[in-house]
């Protein structure tokens, strides 16, 4: 700790005698010399995306976090704060009462297990039972300010259903995490559905959102129960569209989150940055 940039060989390693810690020491001076040789938590993030993933998604998801942090530190919203939790945190999805809650997926897993918050696990995790009759603290305008009490807990809920405050929250923290990276003013809105037929770019904010919007562009026939796994669409116009690639500058681009067969959300936020159709000039 005295020295957090001391260069240490293969040979002290080999000291080390457990092999578990032994690679898991190794995994954390990786982590470290690439936090040094980028210079910052945001040079690390981009560069580990411009080549080969080697790092756990734990150390990917924490910086993710940390960036977050700096970029929402002033953010009166609380909901942008927790809406940003599903830049580094995966989320469980349910439908309850025509509306797609969002709980932090660890927190549900905890609390399925028999801990002391069991009911919200159930509830989740089965679907079973009324919102009101569990007694969830699903955030929305009214109370959002119930976050700050508990903002490290992850156990609140939240609707990215079309209308919700937090879904718009969602987008203001989109488009501050690309201003942030990139420098490049964008204006996100939640959409119902994509009107055009044939789209000029989409980026798909987790592996199934991107999948499924890749089928449809092609001209894939996707199954009604595919597509349900859409929880939210949104449509993406540049400031300046000369910073767009020239062949569709000034058209927009369409956005949409989805969850996996198990009803989880896993964002992969890098995509908004590595995949925007950016003019290279």
């Amino acid at each position: 700790m005295e020295d957090p940039e001391l260069e240490i060989p293969e040979t002290g390693l080999a000291s080390i005698l457990d092999a578990d810690a032994r690679d898991n020491y190794r995994m954390v001076l990786k982590f470290r010399d690439r936090l040094l040789a980028a210079g910052s938590v945001e040079g690390c993030y981009m560069n580990l995306f411009r080549g080969h993933v080697d790092l756990p998604p734990l150390f990917i998801e924490q910086m993710a976090h940390v960036v977050l942090r700096n970029i929402l530190d002033a953010a009166a919203d609380p909901l942008q704060l927790r809406a940003a939790e599903l830049f580094f945190r995966e989320q469980k999805a349910t439908i309850q009462d025509g509306h797609a809650l969002l709980a932090d997926l660890e927190t549900v897993q905890m609390h399925a297990s028999g801990s002391q918050y069991g009911g919200l696990g159930r509830l989740i995790v089965e679907a079973q039972g009324a919102t009101a009759k569990a007694n969830l603290d699903v955030l929305d305008r009214a109370n959002a300010a119930l976050y700050w009490e508990r903002e490290s807990r992850y156990d609140t809920v939240i609707s990215v259903t079309f209308g919700r405050a937090a879904l718009d929250a969602f987008c203001r923290v989109m488009e501050a995490w690309i201003f942030h990276f990139l420098n490049v003013e964008i204006h996100i809105k939640p959409i119902r559905n994509i009107e055009e037929l044939r789209w000029a770019w989409h980026i798909g904010l987790d592996a199934e959102s991107t999948a499924i919007l890749n089928s449809l562009w092609s001209g894939e026939e996707v199954d009604a129960g595919r597509m349900r796994r859409i929880l939210a669409l949104f449509r993406m116009e540049f400031a300046e569209p000369g910073e767009m690639r020239r062949d569709i500058a000034g058209r927009p681009v369409y956005l949409a989150l989805a969850v996996d067969e198990n009803d989880v959300v896993r964002m992969k936020p890098q995509n908004l940055l590595l995949n925007l159709p950016l003019n290279e000039a």
